[in-house]
């Protein structure tokens, strides 16, 4: 029977290397989804992640099992990312009202020229989707783009956001009020998706971000060959259409090469 990440945690307390490498393999990818979503690139969003790994392996000993150790996870990699600013994200970060204007300046091209292909048609059109919707995130500051993530999209409740970010549960209500109406207004007023209403449609962006080079054809950061997150939305009825918009969005696997530098890190703080 496999073992509970508690169990885990325990073996490796007690200097068991292999259940180290065990609980590092199935932490990672929750802790590289939220790098990702908080940071948007998918390399800051790596070295994010490996920096928290590392964090994590080596202040072990001072998880007393106080909460459940996801959520003490949480709260070893909110701290690191609300410190730590990505580099490529943080240019990237604009105000609402900017970011309707590059929407606006991106057009409404009826087509995608880039391409006849229909299935890098739709692979391009997701990447827009999910580049869009985690790009969005970044008109929230820090803060209020953290508690956004761990209430609406990771669904945890105010006092598990208390617990994670040590904030009171009434504070975690409120900035998660405010960050849900401004997306959700946002969202409503401008995005296809939300509201079939607005011209505004993934495609029609594909090829101006490409032109600008947001967008790198040969090397996309969230678009894959499974099903499209612009679909799953599409099956949602719901009033909340902006969270389903985000709740959509793929998990995604953390690099392998980050996990083999993880396990090299570990052999080399065991010798």
């Amino acid at each position: 029977m496999k073992d509970t990440l508690e169990a885990l945690v325990e073996k490796a307390q007690n200097g068991d290397q292999k259940s180290l490498e065990s609980l590092i393999i199935e932490i990672k990818d929750l802790v590289y989804n939220l790098a990702l979503r908080m940071l948007l690139y998918p390399m800051d969003a790596q070295d994010a992640t490996q920096e928290i790994l590392v964090k994590i392996v080596t202040h072990l000993s001072t998880f007393k099992g106080d909460s459940k150790f996801q959520t003490w996870v949480y709260r070893v990699a909110t701290n690191y990312l609300l410190s730590e600013k990505g580099k490529r994200g943080k240019g990237f970060a604009v105000s609402f009202e900017a970011y309707a204007q590059q929407l606006i300046d991106a057009g409404h091209s009826e087509t995608i020229a880039y391409t006849q292909n229909k299935g890098e048609q739709l692979l391009l059109e997701e990447e827009v989707k999910v580049s869009c919707t985690h790009g969005m995130l970044l008109c929230l500051n820090e803060s209020n783009r953290m508690v956004y993530i761990l209430g609406v999209i990771l669904e945890f409740n105010s006092i598990e956001g208390f617990q994670i970010l040590d904030i009171t549960p009434e504070n975690f209500r409120k900035q998660l009020s405010r960050s849900k109406t401004k997306l959700r207004n946002f969202l409503d007023a401008k995005c296809g998706i939300a509201n079939s209403n607005n011209p505004c449609r993934c495609y029609k962006k594909v090829d101006y971000l490409i032109n600008r080079k947001i967008i790198d054809p040969k090397n996309l950061r969230f678009a894959t060959q499974k099903k499209r997150s612009i679909e799953l939305v599409e099956t949602i009825k719901t009033l909340e259409k902006s969270a389903a918009i985000y709740r959509s969005t793929p998990q995604y696997a953390t690099p392998e090469t980050l996990v083999q530098k993880m396990k090299e890190t570990i052999k080399l703080l065991e010798s």
